[in-house]
């Protein structure tokens, strides 16, 4: 079959968007290629057709699970052997793919990077041919990318180790810089990266200056009012609150408007974004985890209520409109006052240098052989599970660890077959190893519990061959396995020149690099709103693309004048914020002993103490959420 026909018979085109079939072209002569589409610009086809005509397993890598389930869905209503591995799926459902892509009959299987981490899982893929590596989000693989992820920095060397003939790493925000980092981590060559410009004709952007609240809920409501009923909207958010609060005031306007956020139940989650894909939902009012992945072609409407964080963001979010190419509204309604929330969001994740040189500290007093669990040293150093991942990932680009793997510390087993069954056929040396290794669990109605360190204590056997009986198990179909407590081993390099203090030094730097990063980031949307510039020709420079005035943007129809910000008075501390800050400095709550930690609860911003504390229920939770986070920390540290 040629890849017309396929694109006809599975696709139902006749025809290739721009991009698409060069892309295409260069993986089936065997080549990695870099697409760099805008967003609804057709980048999922460029690996969904080569994975018809290649004859091994595409293995598709993102970070966003909506995507994975909408076209997982979509693939398979189009009889292609398609499947995704995440965290929703039950035992019964994962040993199905796992034979699937066995037998070789599977054709794409969509992950998370997370599931990379699974020694189980790169086992199964190291015995699959696996002709293509789809990397979704590929900007997430760069430091100067506005959403680096950790885990994608080892994506290409994983390629490398599984012997991957062709990577197609696919995004679409990436600057010139950003890109070339991409090339050189995947080996693409600069004639295969393929970019089709980021211009989107059919929308039409502007700012509108809105200072309160009220006035930007009465302009939001007359505008999705003015487009009618059947117009799907997204208005994007920055906080929980936010949402609930601006769709509560869209309904009482008579706008079937639901809220989104992380802060609901997955079902209730589920409800509204099935609501939204079939139309029975018109306007959601979410923060910008939403849409992520979400294939709906007819978004007529894409609001941002607050200010988004980079232009990254923004042309992301505002991407999601008129994917069908019909003329869709992307506006800003747009105020300083974002700022302060925005930028303590900024500050309040950077680590400070103490719980930095802890981590260091321990880190390197751990012997020449190690392992670690990263949610443990995140509870025990108060730093988001991504930050310590971040931490120790420069570590390793420093060469002072080098990854050994990781592994799990327990499973839960449960038996599908008698036992005396799932023995026979075995030799007695081997039963008896199995019993006692079942017998050194805690048995449960349905599960065996096993500490793998406990049980090899226990019947003196290794770790390593525990866990591969218990690996033969479940791919032998005897047995469903849940494993638990993820770790990573280490080595430590012996000899490297760094010291705690130099590394603590270090670590400090990138981190405040990457804050300082992120500030900027916010001022260029600062600067896209107030500048006296055609907004897309703006967009596209920052891209590295030229463009002409479009004539019909809030800009070109002010007569090429911006708009300047109303609002960002920040918000002083009072005497009566001096007294609260006082006071929890006073009471050293184990969870806020550091300045930054006080700094963190008092602005609103949660962290792994705070919540392991139950410290969001406290009425000072976010008391000084609209002062900047710096001021904060500054009282604080002269206490």
């Amino acid at each position: 079959m040629t890849k017309e026909e396929a694109l006809l018979h599975y696709f139902g085109h006749d025809r290739f968007r721009v991009g698409q079939e060069q892309v295409i072209d260069v993986l089936l002569e065997g080549r990695s290629a870099l697409a760099l589409f805008p967003t609804g610009g057709g980048k999922s086809l460029c690996y969904q057709l080569p994975a018809l005509l290649l004859d091994g397993l595409t293995l598709v890598v993102s970070p966003l699970i909506a995507l994975m389930k909408d076209q997982v869905e979509t693939l398979t209503a189009r009889s292609i052997a398609a499947a995704r591995l995440d965290s929703t799926l039950e035992g019964e459902e994962v040993s199905r793919i796992y034979s699937e892509m066995e037998q070789g009959t599977l054709k794409l299987l969509y992950v998370a990077p997370e599931r990379l981490a699974n020694d189980g899982f790169l086992r199964r893929l190291r015995r699959c041919r696996i002709d293509l590596l789809a990397v979704d989000e590929a900007h997430c693989i760069s430091e100067w990318g506005h959403n680096f992820r950790p885990d994608y920095l080892k994506l290409a060397q994983l390629a490398r180790d599984l012997e991957v003939p062709r990577v197609l790493a696919l995004t679409a925000t990436a600057t010139p810089r950003v890109a070339e980092q991409i090339r050189e981590r995947f080996s693409i060559r600069e004639e295969d990266h393929i970019q089709t410009g980021f211009s989107r004709p059919n929308l039409r952007f502007s700012i509108t200056a809105a200072g309160t609240p009220s006035e930007r809920e009465d302009l939001l409501g007359d505008r999705i009012l003015a487009h009618g009923e059947d117009s799907p909207a997204i208005v994007y958010v920055t906080l929980q609150q936010t949402a609930e609060r601006v769709a509560g005031a869209l309904k009482a306007k008579g706008i079937a408007a639901r809220a989104y956020h992380a802060g609901m139940r997955d079902d209730h989650r589920a409800e509204v974004q099935d609501g939204f894909m079939s139309g029975s939902i018109p306007v959601v009012v979410a923060t910008i985890a939403f849409g992520m992945g979400v294939d709906k072609s007819d978004i007529r409407q894409v609001y941002h209520y607050n200010l988004p964080k980079s232009l990254e963001n923004y042309v992301q979010e505002s991407g999601r409109a008129g994917r069908d190419g019909d003329p869709s509204t992307c506006e800003i309604l747009a105020s300083a006052d974002d700022l302060t929330v925005l930028e303590n969001f900024i500050f309040g994740d950077t680590p400070s240098s103490t719980a930095i040189k802890s981590l260091v500290e321990h880190v390197l007093l751990q012997g020449e052989r190690f392992s670690i669990s990263r949610y443990d040293l995140s509870i025990s150093r108060d730093m988001r599970p991504s930050v310590v991942t971040t931490a120790l990932t420069y570590l390793e680009l420093e060469e002072v660890i080098v990854p050994q793997g990781p592994f799990y510390a327990g499973y839960r087993v449960q038996l599908l077959r008698d036992l005396e069954d799932v023995l026979a056929g075995h030799s007695p040396g081997r039963q008896h190893f199995l019993k006692q290794l079942l017998a050194s669990g805690k048995e449960g109605r349905k599960w065996i519990t096993l500490d793998i360190a406990q049980s090899a204590y226990e019947i003196g056997e290794e770790e390593d061959r525990i866990r591969k009986a218990i690996g033969y198990l479940a791919d032998m179909g005897d047995a469903i396995v849940q494993p638990s407590g993820l770790r990573h081993a280490y080595r430590l390099t012996q000899g490297h020149p760094h010291t705690v203090a130099t590394l603590t030094e270090m670590l400090t730097s990138r981190f405040e690099e990457r804050e300082a990063g992120e500030i900027e980031r916010l001022r260029k949307v600062v600067q896209l709103c107030e500048a006296d510039q055609c907004i897309p020709v703006q967009l596209l420079h920052y891209f590295g693309e030229q463009g002409e005035n479009c004539g019909e943007c809030s800009v070109c129809q002010n007569e090429g004048k911006g708009i300047s910000l109303p609002g960002g008075q920040r918000q002083a501390i009072d005497l009566d914020a001096v007294e609260v800050i006082r006071n929890w400095h006073e009471k050293a709550h184990p969870a806020l002993r550091q300045p930054r930690q006080l700094a963190r609860f008092l602005c609103g911003l949660s962290s792994p103490a705070t919540t392991r504390a139950r410290l969001q229920r406290d009425e000072d939770f976010g008391f000084l959420a609209e002062v900047p986070f710096m001021d904060v920390l500054e009282q604080i540290e002269t206490l």
